[in-house]
C-alpha cells in the first residue's frame, strides 16, 4: 500500500507543480516579497475557507476545496523556500531558479511523508478529510505561536516541520478527493 501512496502523492505533487509553474509564468516569483508570517496567514485563509465549505456554507467564489488544498501545498512549499532565502524587496530569482527550489522542497517533503507513512502505517487513509483541515489549522496556529516566539522553542519542531505537515495533510486530502485517480 505504501507504494500506492507514494505514486498518488507524486501525482498530486505534479498537479500542484503544474499550477505553480503556470502562475510563475504569469506573475514571476512575486511571492519573494512575502515574509514568513504573511505566508502563514495566506495558508490560514485557505484552510479557513476549506472549513467554511466543509460546514456547508454557500460557495460564492465558485472554486472548491481542491483548489484551496492545492494552494496550501504551493504556499507551503513557497514558505519552505522563503525560510531558506529570507524575503526580498523584489522578484530576485528567475522562474527556472524558483522551479528548482520548489522541486527541492517538494522532494524533501515527499521523503518526510514516506518516513512518517511507514511509521504510522497508512493511518491517514482511515482519517476523515475534515480532520486534515483541522490538523492544518492546528499546525498554522502552532506556526503562528513559534513565529511570535521568534522561532525559539523549548521542545517543539520548528516552523519548517509544521509547513511540511500542512503540505502532507493537504496532499492526503487531495488524494482522498480523487485528484490522484
Amino acid at each position: 500500500m505504501a507504494n500506492e501512496t507514494n505514486r498518488q502523492f507524486e501525482k498530486v505533487l505534479s498537479v500542484c507543480r503544474e499550477l505553480f509553474s503556470k502562475k510563475l509564468y504569469d506573475y514571476g516569483a512575486s511571492w519573494r516579497i512575502m515574509r514568513p508570517e504573511s505566508l502563514t496567514d495566506q495558508i490560514f485563509i485557505k484552510a479557513k475557507r476549506i472549513r467554511t465549505l466543509e460546514t456547508g456554507a454557500e460557495n460564492l467564489v465558485g472554486e472548491g476545496i481542491n483548489s484551496e488544498l492545492i494552494g496550501i501545498v504551493n504556499y507551503g512549499l513557497i514558505s519552505l523556500v522563503q525560510l531558506d532565502l529570507g524575503y526580498a524587496d523584489n522578484c530576485d530569482i528567475t522562474p527556472d531558479e524558483a522551479m528548482a527550489l520548489y522541486d527541492k522542497k517538494a522532494q524533501i517533503t515527499l521523503e518526510l511523508m514516506k518516513k512518517k507513512n511507514h511509521d504510522y502505517n497508512e493511518a491517514w487513509r482511515g482519517m476523515r478529510t475534515t480532520s486534515y483541515t483541522d490538523l492544518i489549522l492546528t499546525k498554522i496556529w502552532r506556526t503562528k505561536q513559534i513565529e511570535e516566539l521568534g522561532g525559539e522553542t523549548k521542545v517543539s519542531e520548528g516552523v519548517d516541520a509544521n509547513y511540511m505537515d500542512m503540505i502532507n495533510y493537504a496532499v492526503f486530502g487531495l488524494i482522498k478527493n480523487g485528484l490522484a485517480d
